[in-house]
């Protein structure tokens, strides 16, 4: 990308399946980073990397499966693929693999060891769904955050949150991706706007497996 240009004015309206395919948001595709496309940029509408039939999860009215490799979600109903997204894992076996099930849910929980950079406010992790707790009581959760393009969490699964960036950054002006919020009503079944933990029972299990890409081998750190 060079200075002047974004998503937007280079690929009009198949931007947003641009910034999908890259794994990466507005405020992170900017002056110096490097995309990939397809040569026909309308194979991207119908790009997911995941199954769009997973058997492990025919039995189960909600079922995630996470592919460190691909950096992408899935959301599956019985089986089928409803909807697929795009995430930030951690790297160098920061994620946990294996099989997990959501415990809890917090629209708007807060990091409690790391802060908006040059900041001291505490990172939001907006619309989180805790999937697992570690032999120190460190949690994991799928949350809002920021995609950069390559994995970049200390080990939660990221979900775009262009809301909470405008807010903390400024931007983007207009924001309109927000998978983290989407995947969260889908898990409850219910637009919750409360605002305290909810501890989860019987709910969805949460499958992760790969090993998150090294940068060289694709996601790119701008410079």
């Amino acid at each position: 990308m060079r200075p002047g240009e974004s998503l937007e004015k280079m690929f009009q309206d198949a931007w947003i399946d641009v910034a999908r395919f890259n794994r990466i948001d507005r405020r992170h595709a900017r002056p110096g980073v490097r995309l990939k496309v397809p040569i026909r940029l309308d194979d991207l509408a119908s790009f997911q990397p995941v199954p769009l039939f997973y058997p492990p999860a025919d039995h189960h009215g909600r079922f995630i499966l996470i592919d460190l490799s691909e950096q992408f979600l899935g959301a599956y109903e019985y089986g089928v693929l409803r909807f697929a997204l795009p995430i930030a894992s951690g790297g160098d076996a920061e994620t946990p693999i294996g099989a997990f099930r959501l415990t809890a849910a917090h629209r708007t929980h807060e990091s409690c060891l790391y802060t908006i950079e040059g900041t001291e406010r505490p990172y939001p992790m907006n619309y989180a769904l805790r999937f697992f707790v570690d032999r120190t009581g460190v949690s994991y959760w799928i949350h809002g955050r920021d995609l950069p393009g390559y994995p970049a969490s200390h080990g939660c699964i990221g979900l775009y949150d262009e809301a909470m960036q405008k807010q903390q950054y400024g931007i983007p002006k207009d924001p309109q991706l927000n998978d983290a919020k989407r995947l969260y009503f889908w898990v409850l079944a219910t637009e919750l706007e409360n605002d305290d933990r909810i501890e989860l029972l019987h709910h969805p299990r949460v499958v992760i497996i790969g090993q998150a890409p090294r940068l060289q081998s694709g996601f790119r750190k701008p410079q």
